[in-house]
C-alpha cells in the first residue's frame, strides 16, 4: 500500500493517510487500499483504531482530479460503492475507532472522520462539509454522522453554508468530542484509552452498530443517488471550473 501506511502496536492499529503532497485528497487508489487496510485491522487483535493523516492535515477531502475522471457512471458507481463499504467497515467495526485531526478536514475527509467513533482534534485543526463549495451533497454518510451528532436542522444548515470551523467550534457544535494543544497531548490522550475495559467499549459500539446500520445503508444509498444527479448540474460544472481557475463561483441553481 503506498497511499496509506497501517502499523500496529500492543492493542492498537494506526492507519495513516498518505498523500501529504496533495493535503491526503482522497482518490480511487486511496479508496481501494483504505478498505483493504480495515479489512486487515479487522482481522488483527488490535482492539483501537486511530485514523489520522501525515503531513500538514487529516484530509483536504475528495481529489478532483479523480471526479473529473469518474463522469462515467459505471466508474462513479464503482468510488461509490467503495466508499460505501468503507463507511460502513468503519461503523460496524469491532474495534474503537478513533479520528485524529489535525489541519483540515474537509469533504469526504470530514465524513471519513466522522465516521469514527471518538473525534479528537488539535487546536489548529479546521473542519468543513464543503461540497455545497462545487454544487455537490455531502457523500461517505455525511448526512448521517452530522444529523447523529448535532441534530437534523444544524446538519442542513451547516450542509448548506460549507464554511470552514475552527476545532473549537466544531467542539461547541459537537463534531469534535476533544480538544488538544498539540501532538503530545493527543499521543497521551490515545495511551490512556489503551488501558480503558475495551471489550466492554466494543459490546456497546456493536449494539448501536446493530441498531443503526440499516439507517447508515440507506443514507448511503440515497447520497450516491442524489451525487449522480448533482454531477449533471450546470452549478457543479461551475463550482468545478472556479475551483480549478481559483475564484469564486456563479452558481445560477440549475
Amino acid at each position: 500500500m503506498e497511499t496509506v501506511v497501517l502499523s500496529f502496536s500492543g492493542n492498537l492499529a494506526l492507519l495513516e493517510l498518505n498523500r501529504p503532497e496533495s493535503l491526503n485528497a482522497i482518490n480511487v487508489q486511496m479508496l481501494n487500499e483504505l478498505l483493504e487496510a480495515l479489512h486487515q485491522v479487522e482481522q488483527s487483535e488490535a482492539s483501537i483504531l486511530v485514523i489520522r493523516g501525515r503531513g500538514r492535515g487529516f484530509s483536504a477531502g475528495g481529489d478532483i482530479k479523480t471526479m473529473l475522471n469518474v463522469d462515467d457512471p459505471e466508474a462513479f458507481h464503482k468510488v461509490m460503492s467503495t466508499i460505501q463499504k468503507i463507511i460502513v467497515t468503519l461503523y460496524t467495526l469491532p474495534k474503537v475507532v478513533i479520528a485524529s485531526i489535525h489541519g483540515p478536514a474537509a469533504g469526504l475527509g470530514l465524513s471519513l472522520a466522522l465516521a469514527g467513533d471518538y473525534v479528537m482534534a488539535a487546536k489548529e485543526a479546521r473542519l468543513a462539509m464543503n461540497f455545497i463549495g462545487i454544487g455537490l451533497i455531502p457523500d461517505g454518510g455525511g448526512h448521517f454522522f452530522l444529523a447523529k451528532r448535532i441534530g437534523e436542522i444544524k446538519a442542513k444548515q451547516l450542509i448548506w453554508e460549507g464554511k470552514q470551523m475552527s476545532a473549537h467550534e466544531a467542539y461547541e457544535l459537537g463534531i469534535v468530542d476533544w480538544l488538544a494543544e498539540d501532538g503530545e497531548q493527543i499521543e497521551q490522550k490515545i495511551s490512556e484509552w489503551q488501558a480503558k475495559p475495551l471489550q466492554a467499549m466494543i459490546a456497546s459500539k456493536m449494539l448501536y452498530a446493530r441498531l443503526g446500520k440499516n439507517e447508515l445503508l440507506k443514507v448511503l444509498q440515497l447520497e450516491a443517488e442524489w451525487q449522480q444527479h448533482m454531477r449533471q448540474t450546470k452549478d457543479h460544472r461551475e463550482g468545478i471550473r472556479a475551483f480549478l481557475e481559483k475564484r469564486k463561483p456563479n452558481f445560477i441553481g440549475k
